[in-house]
């Protein structure tokens, strides 16, 4: 089994920056598709980012296209951890933010594919 954590979400002005950190235990990471994905209140979690294994240290990443240039995954096998950066934040960015890690790595963009989850890191943007 794998245990997930968050961290790093706050309360920040609109165009502002953050980083979330998913820090990982149980298990290696290294060949786990790795998700980000957001819930805004009273709605379905959403697609952010995910990246997934394509060959000996090798990752590809995908993204939202409401958010391509704006936010970055990363992966840190050493750490066993993926971060979140997000840069020039708007309002429509609040929400509560989870990682996620799948064995498989297929429908990647669908929440209900992952097999594991974190709890979750609150992100606020205000105007």
């Amino acid at each position: 089994q794998v245990q997930l954590v968050e961290s790093g979400g706050g309360l920040v002005q609109a165009g502002a920056s953050l980083r979330l950190s998913c820090a990982a235990s149980g298990r290696s990471l290294s060949s786990y598709a790795m998700g980000w994905f957001r819930q805004g209140p009273g709605k379905e979690r959403e697609f952010v980012a995910y990246t997934k294994w394509i060959g000996p240290n090798a990752y590809s990443a995908e993204y939202a296209d409401s958010l391509k240039g704006r936010f970055t995954i990363i992966r840190d096998n050493a750490k066993n951890s993926v971060y979140l950066q997000m840069n020039s934040l708007k309002p429509e960015d609040t929400a509560v933010y989870y990682c996620a890690a799948n064995l498989g790595s297929t429908y990647l963009k669908s929440a209900s594919t992952y097999d594991y989850w974190g709890q979750g890191t609150q992100v606020t943007v205000s105007s």
